[in-house]
């Protein structure tokens, strides 16, 4: 509200300069159009500047200047030629213009190149000292993202390409229902990152031409920004591992957040179903991990504690096997036991495999 005040004192600064000043000697609705005309576009250039990096306008400056010394050396061969004094004014006029032109233009599209951390971090800002990440594609239709950085364990320049923009488009314009729902999550997930306090979501118009991969790409622009890529893609994670970019996977995250229990803790589950085997209980943890409660059919839709007997990891997740503690002292399977005949029911009947697969699932 305060910036809209001050735009506000500087449109009337500038109408009533223009009223007072008249410097073209025009009648004075037509000083009063004109200066309101300027005082717009001095705001509208105001808010798209706001909107640059601190890296553009570094280096759209310094194009400037180097254009109009540029500009300068021109001058004086064109003073130099026999031209008439109109026609050397105007060339002198227009080669100045063209180099400050040419020069902001290639400053502000080379600014991205400048290194502000050679300057003893002087120009630079609380978001611009923390690392970039870059984000890929699945990750923003994956949706967690989002997630985390409303409990701020990723902050600062999240950065989205303009060919990772592109390739959402396309699937969110895709004739198949499933694709084009993925692709309109995603740009609905990218509008809530937006949103998070402290995290600067920004649109990098940055292209590689001679890629045509979208994961080269995106290795090749963190390589050039010195940033990290966050993705969940097991491929390009491998692959920007061997390319030397560093990546934060949100699978491997989450698989660091699954609680760890060991044979004999105690904890409660809540018994969804019977289990394949006789008298068993299946329960579920909240990251989707199955435990099966030996002695805990009777107990289908209740929360009880349950001991711990076996940890068992397999290639569709983690499995945990526990008993029912009342049970324990008249004498259960044992761990070793208990997951051998699991295994041995799994493999004649494939109930195991049905289970990995429901946990895959989930």
């Amino acid at each position: 509200m305060d910036l809209w005040i001050i735009r506000a004192l500087l449109f009337v600064a500038i109408l009533i300069s223009g009223y007072f000043v008249s410097p073209f000697h025009l009648n004075p609705v037509y000083t009063l159009a004109i200066s309101a005309a300027m005082a717009v576009l001095v705001v509208l250039v105001e808010i798209r500047v706001r909107r640059c990096s601190l890296k553009t306008l570094i280096g759209a400056a310094l194009g400037s200047i180097l254009g109009i010394i540029g500009a300068s050396l021109i001058s004086l061969i064109i003073d130099r030629m026999q031209l008439e004094p109109a026609a050397g004014t105007f060339a002198q006029v227009m080669v100045l213009v063209l180099m400050a032109y040419v020069g902001l233009i290639s400053g502000a599209h080379k600014g991205e190149y400048l290194d502000l951390s050679a300057l003893g971090g002087i120009f630079t800002d609380r978001a611009s000292r923390k690392a970039n990440k870059v984000l890929d594609t699945s990750v923003i239709i994956d949706g967690r993202v989002a997630d985390i950085c409303k409990t701020g364990f990723l902050e600062g320049t999240l950065v989205v390409p303009h060919f990772v923009l592109r390739e959402l488009q396309q699937i969110a314009d895709s004739a198949d229902s499933i694709k084009r729902n993925r692709g309109r999550r995603g740009l609905d997930i990218l509008e809530k990152v937006k949103s998070v306090p402290g995290i600067t979501v920004q649109i990098l118009e940055k292209d590689y031409p001679e890629v045509k991969e979208v994961d080269l790409k995106l290795i090749e622009l963190a390589k050039e920004l010195g940033a990290k890529i966050v993705t969940n893609d097991f491929n390009l994670n491998k692959v920007s591992q061997l390319r030397g970019v560093e990546v934060l996977n949100i699978n491997e995250l989450a698989n660091a957040l699954k609680p760890v229990v060991l044979p004999g803790e105690t904890m409660k589950v809540f018994i969804l179903k019977e289990g394949k085997e006789y008298n068993q209980g299946v329960a579920y943890l909240d990251d989707g991990t199955m435990v099966v409660v030996d002695n805990a059919r009777r107990m289908i839709g209740k929360t009880i504690a349950t001991q711990v007997t076996s940890v068992l990891q397999t290639t569709a997740g983690k499995m945990i096997f526990g008993r029912f503690p009342e049970e324990m002292d008249a004498g259960g399977p044992s761990p070793r036991s208990e997951r051998r005949s699991f295994e041995k029911s799994g493999s004649s009947s494939g109930s195991a495999d049905e289970e990995r697969e429901r946990v895959k699932n989930r």
